[in-house]
């Protein structure tokens, strides 16, 4: 019997020569060098996300600085207001759209790279805003940058990282934009409105500095036939004494087999359609557990519930316990699963919803109404409700459940529903498939942000509490029939789990 050619000896066939196996202090070095360039890539990229969500929550403190404005061409009215806070979601749902295009036209890093443009002139007219006008364009403008990192920068992140890092990586473009928003807060406490705009440009600025000096995404140059690009890119991503040879050939292979452009009857392909119908309902339902609007508005929130702290001090608190639950889902999403993070998210989210209407139902009204939301006290529910004492203890429950639900949040439905859009959509179709979630997601932002508060006037602050109650049963629902636990798995392997239905790809 022959022997295989790659066992056989003599120089003729000495293709690959035998290395001696490596010591386990050699493979800790090779793995520490594989993501500590892995680690800065992502860094890079991830201020995007910084950025994102700085802006996202930029309201949050500048709208009841310019409602008691003395300029009257800065003085918001109520729909002044609910427009200010809610043009920034139709923002990101054109950049989510913009994304479709350019994130497989240029490339996951320039198209990021390209959302600084937008991003730096938002903050400059907000800075130097003389009229209402230049405040809205700045928004809009920040939110399309916002919507077109949304959708490539997970993609980026998860086409250069290794499966072992893939979801603890996953998760920190929502970690970033935790922190740029409990940035925000705190500079909040210490800066006026105009100067928080200016500390906004930063971020964006080291952002292109970084992003220069980074690879694209290997998969996106093997998609466009440069070969030794894509191999020099991941020689750097993985490390010079790391052996590449058998990851670019499986990218390549399963570039190979998608190469040619999809149509609309391979669209509807059930291995194709289901895994982006799973992220859109995800993106969807994601969105109408509250969240937008909840930190949109979440210093009004405040003013209107009787807390005990300053809305101004329970922001930023809110802020840090953001931040702290998405360092906890960081570190657990590779040991505990997106399954099981899904569900206890979910079950947290819900019990905060809940006790937030109950609140505001059967609670103390507060001593004087906030010219944000304009609630009548009828609004409220009861109409025998108590007045608000400064120093009642029951005044921290919505500060409390807020928490709580900020907490549930960013725990699994925040950043697990970034990583599984970039992890389950085919390659064929992810920039245009990442591209229509967020779309669909921040069109979802936006109806929910432009109605809250006519919503709040109309049936109560509790009725919209309860609303994003119902909506986490459904996410529990949805998590337990529809998502596949993709952790360990590389995207190749998930793709093939969509295509074969082989549930032992995925367990």
């Amino acid at each position: 019997m022959q022997e295989p050619l790659l066992g056989a000896e003599g120089p003729d066939y000495d293709t690959f020569p035998e290395r001696p196996p490596p010591t386990p202090g050699d493979r800790a070095q090779i793995r520490d060098s594989q993501n500590r360039t892995v680690f800065l890539a992502t860094f890079a990229a991830v201020l995007g996300n910084f950025s994102f969500g700085y802006a996202l929550v930029y309201t949050s403190p500048v709208i009841p600085a310019l409602e008691h404005s003395s300029d009257p061409a800065l003085h918001l009215t109520e729909i002044q207001s609910s427009w200010f806070g809610s043009v920034f979601t139709l923002g990101a749902a054109a950049g989510g759209l913009s994304a479709m295009v350019l994130s497989d036209f240029l490339g996951r890093k320039l198209s990021i790279m390209f959302s600084a443009v937008p991003s730096a002139a938002g903050y400059a007219l907000m800075a130097g805003a003389r009229g209402f006008w230049m405040l809205l364009l700045g928004r809009t403008l920040t939110g399309f940058a916002g919507g077109l990192t949304a959708a490539c920068i997970p993609v980026y992140v998860s086409e250069i990282s290794t499966p072992q890092v893939r979801g603890a990586l996953g998760a920190t473009p929502q970690l970033m934009a935790v922190f740029g928003s409990l940035s925000l807060y705190a500079l909040g406490l210490l800066l006026p409105w105009r100067w928080l705009a200016v500390a906004g440009e930063g971020p964006v600025f080291v952002m292109i500095l970084l992003l220069s000096f980074m690879p694209n995404s290997p998969r996106f140059l093997l998609s466009k036939g440069r070969d030794e690009e894509a191999m020099r890119a991941l020689v750097w991503l993985r490390g010079a004494h790391a052996d590449v040879r058998w990851e670019f050939e499986q990218i390549r292979d399963n570039v190979q087999r998608q190469s040619s452009r999809m149509s609309w009857a391979e669209a509807r392909d059930p291995h194709v359609c289901r895994p982006i119908a799973i992220a859109l309902l995800m993106r969807f339902l994601q969105q109408l557990t509250g969240i937008t609007p909840i930190l949109v508005y979440l210093q009004s929130i405040f003013d209107r519930t009787a807390v005990l702290l300053p809305p101004k001090d329970d922001a930023a608190i809110v802020g840090a316990v953001r931040l702290f639950s998405v360092l906890i889902a960081t570190l657990t999403m590779d040991l505990a699963g997106r399954k099981v993070l899904l569900f206890v998210s979910a079950s947290i989210m819900f019990a905060a919803n809940l006790t937030l209407g109950l609140y505001v139902n059967f609670g103390p009204r507060p001593t004087t109404p906030n010219s944000t939301l304009d609630l009548e006290s009828a609004a409220l529910g009861a109409t025998e409700q108590p007045q608000a004492s400064s120093t009642s203890y029951l005044t921290l429950v919505p500060l409390l459940a807020t928490m709580f639900f900020i907490m549930g949040y960013a725990m699994g439905w925040g950043p697990i529903t970034w990583l599984l859009m970039s992890e389950i959509l085919p390659l064929r179709a992810r920039g245009v498939a990442s591209g229509l979630c967020v779309l669909a997601s921040w069109l979802t932002a936006f109806a929910l942000t432009k109605s809250f508060m006519l919503a709040v006037n109309s049936f109560g602050l509790q009725v919209p509490f309860f609303f994003f109650a119902a909506i986490c049963l459904v996410n529990l629902v949805f998590t337990g029939c529809c998502v596949p636990e993709t952790r360990g798995r590389s995207l190749e392997q998930i793709e093939s789990f969509f295509r074969t239905r082989r549930r032992s790809f995925l367990h």
